[in-house]
């Protein structure tokens, strides 16, 4: 057993330098994909930032003077480098740099998103294991079909149900997302975050209740599961301290993957709740064709996915070193 311990050192460190390259080549092409935008605005970015009154001869000297007139490999370079040294341009609107106002903006996104995120997993993670266990009860009907209707209504409407029944008629919670420009001021309030908070995890619940109740039914008709059981073993013993963590695999997988209906959810919850993250700051310069913002909140979102994704990828080879290239 001791000389297959370097093979598999080796095997898991090719895995992880294999996958954070791969994962360095998606965020090259995003950088490569937000540089053409960039230059399909109408315009281009001169038009964007001295206005539609600009004359050409100002249009002119404005890209001598920043180098939109060079070649666009020789473009994209100079972007690629200023990107590196965090500068994503400049709001046409607030006339602040893009990163500074992300900064503001993305620990509470990240707030917003992590609590809707341990929600989801807290609450779907024994709902799926229960509903396995009461396969085609009542119970699980009930839970299923309940699951569909949550996955299949959008996300703002399912909102804006949340804000009539717990806001206008029992008055638990309030209507607005709790308002502040420090991560303190927004806990300060705790009540005004279980609406925005619920409404981001409903659908996830939805999602991964199902993958846990189809991983746990898999793990259940394995025979190391008959094995316990021939054995004496208890039920509750068999699933929690077996076919709890052997479940985890699919779910963690699908946690990387779902990064981004987070982050998208995320930015129409903050829109309906009027919370100060960066979806509210996506929707404001959508409003007022503040593209450099615009386009610095896809990039963020971008790398945050495929960040998400090789992380999950991490986590899941931990919890199941059977998994060779994303496959077991």
């Amino acid at each position: 057993m001791d000389q297959l311990k370097p093979m598999d050192t080796t095997d898991t460190l090719l895995y992880l330098t294999r996958r954070v390259l791969q994962a360095l080549a998606v965020i090259l092409i995003v950088t490569i994909v937000v540089f053409c935008l960039l230059h399909a605005l109408p315009g281009g970015p001169a038009r964007g930032i001295l206005g539609p009154q600009a004359t050409g001869e100002q249009i002119a000297a404005f890209n001598h003077e920043q180098g939109l007139d060079r070649p666009l490999p020789v473009q994209y370079v100079y972007y690629l480098n200023t990107l590196l040294h965090g500068d994503l341009g400049t709001s046409y609107t607030l006339n602040e740099a893009v990163l500074r106002l992300i900064e503001q903006r993305l620990p509470k996104t990240l707030v917003l998103t992590v609590l809707s995120a341990l929600v989801g997993l807290l609450l779907a993670v024994p709902l799926g294991m229960w509903q396995a266990v009461r396969r085609n009860k009542p119970a699980d009907y009930v839970i299923t079909t309940l699951s569909f209707v949550a996955y299949s209504t959008p996300v703002y409407f399912l909102g804006l149900i949340l804000v009539l029944l717990f806001t206008q008629t029992l008055r638990w919670f309030p209507s607005q997302a709790p308002q502040g420009d420090t991560l303190a001021q927004v806990f300060a309030d705790p009540a005004a975050l279980v609406l925005p908070v619920v409404t981001g995890a409903a659908s996830m619940i939805a999602v991964f209740s199902r993958y846990m109740r189809a991983a746990t039914l898999e793990n259940l008709s394995e025979d190391y599961v008959r094995t316990a059981r021939a054995g004496g073993s208890r039920q509750g013993a068999i699933l929690f301290r077996h076919v709890f963590r052997n479940s985890l695999t699919p779910v963690i997988a699908m946690l990387g993957y779902y990064v981004p209906v987070l982050f998208g959810g995320a930015l129409v919850v903050e829109q309906l709740f009027n919370y100060p993250g960066m979806g509210l700051l996506f929707w404001s310069a959508a409003q007022s064709s503040d593209y450099p913002v615009l386009l610095g909140c896809v990039l963020v979102i971008s790398v945050a996915t495929v960040v998400g994704t090789l992380v999950a990828d991490v986590v899941q080879r931990v919890v199941d070193p059977r998994v060779k290239g994303g496959r077991a």
